[in-house]
């Protein structure tokens, strides 16, 4: 590293803060990670990516810990997020919304996809208000008596 002396900070955060509690995640959960050659490999691509603006090639610790976590599998997230039935459209909004890729005004997906799904919830939670006010309360269940576990006898 002595051809570029302000590279130094840079690659001693990225050491501390991703490569090595990448490293840490991954070997936590039961990955045999081979740190050698996997720090070259990404040492290697981002020397010649740098130039081009893909300076952050690293073991990110938290892309690490949320892939190996257990619901690392969009059909697992998915599953998940839909399973609620109260907050179900909220979810399929969201998740349509930050996957169809627009940008309006310069502001990305993920920020129209969240602000669609709140607004999904919360319309949706007033239409439940009003259903639940509107609708007659359920009739309270009637005690069982004695004389309403006998059946009724006819005459024949």
């Amino acid at each position: 590293m002595t051809w570029c002396p302000p590279c130094r900070p840079l690659f001693v955060v990225t050491m501390a803060s991703q490569n090595l509690p990448g490293v840490a995640v991954l070997r936590g959960s039961g990955y045999e990670v081979p740190v050698s050659p996997v720090l070259t490999w990404t040492g290697a691509v981002q020397a010649v990516l740098a130039p081009f603006g893909a300076f952050g090639i690293n073991l990110a610790a938290m892309t690490a810990a949320i892939c190996t976590g257990d619901g690392a599998t969009i059909e697992a997230s998915l599953a998940s997020a839909l399973s609620d039935p109260a907050s179900r459209e909220a979810a399929v909004v969201t998740f349509l919304a930050t996957a169809s890729g627009v940008t309006l005004l310069g502001i990305g997906s993920a920020f129209w996809g969240l602000l669609a799904g709140v607004l999904t919830s919360v319309i949706a939670a007033v239409g439940r208000r009003r259903r639940a006010a509107a609708s007659p309360p359920a009739p309270a269940p009637q005690p069982v008596t004695a004389a309403s576990r006998t059946p009724e006898r006819t005459s024949a």
